[in-house]
């Protein structure tokens, strides 16, 4: 759709520079005048390319193209440019609070370019499959947490699961009660992060509420901070992914 609105509005800018050339060259007038604009015309709107439409008028290659043309040219190819980057990105809070913790790296096949792939989305055109994710064993880690937050929307939660022990994990592997894919409102672009929490010992539970706002994040995410028997220093390393997705 994106394709045919450019190319569309690339034949209003060829039929535009048209409309400038046939009056520079005086195609009004007499009976023998208004037979050659109909034939010009016609000749245009068969034409592709602004140089087609200067050799059909002009009736052969030039290279002094009138500054009424450029103008016209120069207008509708940015006019063109802003519709095709075009993309409503949603008002973002970062969780900076992540990068009190040591890092390491989360890698996932269902992002590309920034961009999450539509089968883990809980949309017409996704799946709702949690996606793939896999990073290295941390050492002293015993179990592994796992949170998905939309930040464009007051961090609400998309994956929560608790305990988790495997180190790879494949498209689809949390449960329907632990994941719900990415739906944003038709058209705008929503940031989904994903933590990996690696754990020295399980937490009593595990905080945040799934599927809602979770506007207190930072103290949900920091009381993993606290073990099952009340030890502190309990993080000891926070994998982070990131990207966006839009359903248009």
């Amino acid at each position: 759709m994106r394709k045919g609105f450019i190319k569309a509005k690339r034949c209003v800018a060829v039929l535009s520079c048209a409309a400038v050339l046939m009056s520079a060259a005086g195609c009004s007038g007499s009976d023998d005048k208004d037979g050659k604009a109909e034939r010009t015309t016609a000749a245009v709107t068969e034409a592709t390319t602004l140089e087609e439409v200067t050799n059909v008028i002009t009736g052969g290659p030039t290279e002094d193209i009138t500054e009424a043309t450029t103008k016209a040219t120069t207008e509708t190819t940015s006019e063109t440019t802003t519709e095709e980057n075009t993309m409503v990105v949603a008002f973002t809070v970062p969780n900076a609070f992540v990068e009190e913790y040591r890092s390491f790296t989360v890698a996932s096949e269902n992002l590309h370019d920034g961009f999450w792939d539509d089968v883990i989305s809980n949309t017409s055109k996704g799946e709702n499959k949690s996606p793939q994710l896999s990073w290295e064993p941390v050492e002293g880690a015993s179990v592994y947490l796992i949170y998905m937050t939309d930040i464009s929307a007051s961090n609400w939660m998309h994956w929560k699961t608790n305990e988790v022990t495997e180190t790879n994990l494949t498209l689809g592997w949390a449960p329907e009660t632990d994941y719900v894919g990415p739906y944003p409102p038709p058209g705008a672009a929503h940031t989904y992060e994903i933590y990996v929490i690696a754990l020295k010992a399980p937490v009593e539970e595990m905080k945040g509420t799934f599927d809602n706002r979770n506007q207190k994040f930072e103290d949900s995410f920091k009381a993993n901070d606290i073990d099952a028997d009340g030890n502190s220093g309990n993080i000891i390393a926070v994998g982070h992914i990131s990207g966006l997705f839009i359903d248009n």
